[in-house]
């Protein structure tokens, strides 16, 4: 579980994330959704401690994350927006690499990064150097590197972003047998296809403030929107006027 409490962060002038409180639970799949630039990137960071905010706390599986930020980074299975990869490594390379760096052996490493190649069908990718790899196929690289571990909450920062169909697919064939284990998974995303298909509740950003949290279902009524993406619209519309007035 991913708990976030009145959560700030500025950097000069500019307020990124103003007073963010939201919660993952495990067993479902939680997305958070908000225009460019309302403060969702900034979030996860944080929320995985790559930068630490100016007020507020982190809990992951109830273990603060400012004070214990080694312990909740082993609980973390994480997607960054930046897709870093060491170019001269293979795909099956970079995936290993990072499985021994969280205290797998050599074949527990070469087991669970091969399962996650055909999980998300790498097979032909896997032994070719990642320098040249599409954005498609760096995204699916950094992803089967964010799961090796089997950490139990998984953070993914707009994890079906350049991949194809059939990528993207499989991408959800993993992403609910996550769920369906009782894990806890939260995912930026602004393509309303993948919200539909997966999220089980969803958190709305927008302004560096959370203005709306619930299941699809309620954000719909709510909104008075049959359509998800009409009731999005009709939320962000909302935020806006308000934070005009």
């Amino acid at each position: 579980m991913i708990e976030v409490r009145d959560l700030w962060k500025a950097f000069g002038t500019t307020q990124a994330v103003a007073g963010v409180s939201f919660a993952a639970q495990d067993g479902e799949i939680t997305g958070l959704l908000g225009p460019n630039g309302a403060g969702k990137t900034t979030t996860l960071r944080m929320l995985y401690t790559l930068m630490q905010p100016d007020r507020g706390q982190i809990r992951v599986d109830g273990i603060d994350a400012a004070s214990a930020p080694m312990e909740v980074r082993r609980r973390l299975g994480v997607l960054p927006d930046a897709r870093g990869m060491y170019k001269r490594l293979t795909a099956r390379e970079n995936v290993e690499y990072f499985a021994r760096l969280h205290g797998m052996s050599a074949l527990q490493a070469h087991e669970r990064c091969s399962t996650l190649l055909r999980s998300l069908q790498m097979e032909a990718l896997a032994d070719r150097r990642t320098e040249g790899f599409s954005q498609g196929e760096r995204v699916k690289t950094a992803i089967a590197r964010a799961l090796v571990h089997d950490p139990h909450n998984v953070v993914l920062d707009e994890p079906a972003n350049g991949l194809d169909v059939m990528a993207t697919r499989g991408l959800r064939e993993v992403l609910r047998g996550l769920r369906s284990e009782g894990r806890c998974v939260l995912m930026s995303t602004h393509v309303m296809q993948e919200v539909v298909a997966l999220c089980d509740r969803i958190v709305i950003i927008a302004y560096g403030r959370v203005v709306a949290d619930g299941t699809p279902e309620a954000l719909r009524e709510q909104s008075q929107q049959h359509n998800l993406e009409e009731a999005f619209m009709r939320i962000i519309g909302a935020a806006a006027l308000e934070g005009a007035a």
